[in-house]
């Protein structure tokens, strides 16, 4: 996969003019358009490909009765088995509808054979982009959002929301928004405007750390990530009613909020392919962990710190997975190649060389910002069950890494 900046995203888009006026037949987007949604559905188009090398083109049922989409979004996304029929109505519309976008942006192509629609890939770099992961998705639909508005001359009714962030301006953006789109597309229905709008809005209002729209109104609060996916639960909701005297986790435990060990492999897998990417871009393929005797060896295994098995909730960070040799892997973390065991000695030091790594990261201007401090204190103190790191300075790695190493002298 050939690594993509925004610029590559917007290079692609200031390509091709997406004005509504002009394609009026087409849905540009929907509301199965979530980031989420889209990269899953991206991320099934790619792999079907990639084992289907003697097939151009495909259908949005080719997609979903796939065994890759079998395997992981029933589970995932908590649909009917897609091999029944009474899933037909709604996986048409899971699949259908990213896939109109994707061909409505240029990524895809469909072609139109009798009352069926046929695809093929235009941009492969672009759809493995949005298949890795979910903020690649979200990257991509903010640009993309953007562009069409632009294009289509109403990007204005936001620009004047973002300013002003008031319920007159919310109104006016979102009522323009309606007649807009039911003058110039076979959209004829306020009701259906408005479920569209809110995956418009929302995803830019995100970027701009903006009011956007929740329950049909002007939202209370900025938008946060989780109101953006499709398939995640609104922890502000989930957690209003918790007792200030107890732990989220305590919380969790007694209300039974347990997190989908399905969903939870899905994007532990997905995050050890895009490291495994950044790493072989950004780092030549070099291990985490500098070690003189295995230091010619390119890192081509990634390594859970803290094993997927026993801390499922973070095993699709970023900051939990490292990049080491096979030797470093097999040798060194998991002893004698017992992938069910970790050394505690060899876990601390790729504790300490992940900290350094994140560092590194962040400092450098030249490189896509893909770790968080706060996420990689959220594993520290899952990983060792610490609050002291729920207590560390933003950036204070110094401290981190001294708190690392005194939570194993323990």
């Amino acid at each position: 996969m050939k690594w993509l900046k925004d610029q590559d995203i917007q290079d692609f888009l200031s390509q091709k003019d997406y004005d509504i006026r002009v394609h009026s037949n087409a849905r540009w987007i929907d509301q199965k358009c979530a980031a989420d949604v889209v990269s899953i559905v991206a991320d099934c188009i790619v792999q079907y490909v990639e084992n289907n090398l003697d097939k151009e083109f495909f259908t949005s049922m080719d997609i979903w009765r796939y065994e890759y989409t079998i395997e992981h979004v029933e589970a995932i996304f908590k649909k009917p088995n897609p091999g029944t029929e009474m899933a037909r109505n709604e996986y048409d519309k899971f699949f259908q509808q990213p896939m109109e976008m994707l061909a409505y942006a240029g990524v895809i192509q469909k072609e139109k054979r009798g009352n069926r629609n046929f695809y093929s890939i235009v941009n492969r770099d672009i759809l493995e982009y949005i298949s890795i992961r979910d903020r690649n998705a979200l990257n991509f639909l903010q640009l993309y959002i953007s562009k069409v508005l632009s294009d289509s001359g109403i990007k204005h009714l936001f620009d004047e929301f973002f300013d002003n962030q008031d319920k007159s301006s919310y109104e006016d953006m979102k009522d323009g928004f309606s007649d807009f789109t039911i003058s110039n597309t076979k959209i004829n229905g306020e009701v259906e405007c408005n479920r569209i709008f809110i995956k418009v809005l929302n995803p830019l209002a995100f970027h701009l750390s903006k009011q956007g729209t929740e329950r049909g109104r002007l939202s209370k609060y900025k938008i946060t990530y989780d109101m953006l996916m499709y398939n995640r639960d609104n922890f502000r909701d989930i957690y209003s009613d918790k007792p200030k005297d107890i732990t989220r986790r305590q919380y969790a435990e007694q209300m039974g909020l347990t997190p989908s060990t399905k969903l939870n492999s899905y994007l532990s897998q997905k995050s050890k392919r895009f490291m495994r990417i950044f790493n072989d871009t950004f780092r030549n393929g070099k291990t985490e962990v500098y070690d003189e005797r295995h230091i010619a060896d390119l890192a081509v295994h990634v390594h859970h710190i803290f094993p997927e098995a026993d801390f499922p909730t973070i095993c699709a960070y970023l900051e939990n997975l490292i990049a080491l040799t096979p030797t470093q892997h097999f040798n060194y973390a998991h002893p004698n190649g017992n992938t069910s065991r970790i050394d505690k000695g060899y876990q601390q030091i790729c504790l300490i060389a992940k900290a350094e790594a994140i560092k590194e990261t962040i400092h450098d201007i030249n490189r896509e910002q893909i770790y968080n401090f706060n996420n990689f204190m959220q594993v520290l103190f899952v990983g060792l069950n610490d609050d002291a790191f729920l207590e560390i300075e933003y950036g204070d790695f110094d401290d981190a890494v001294s708190a690392i190493n005194l939570a194993y002298t323990r």
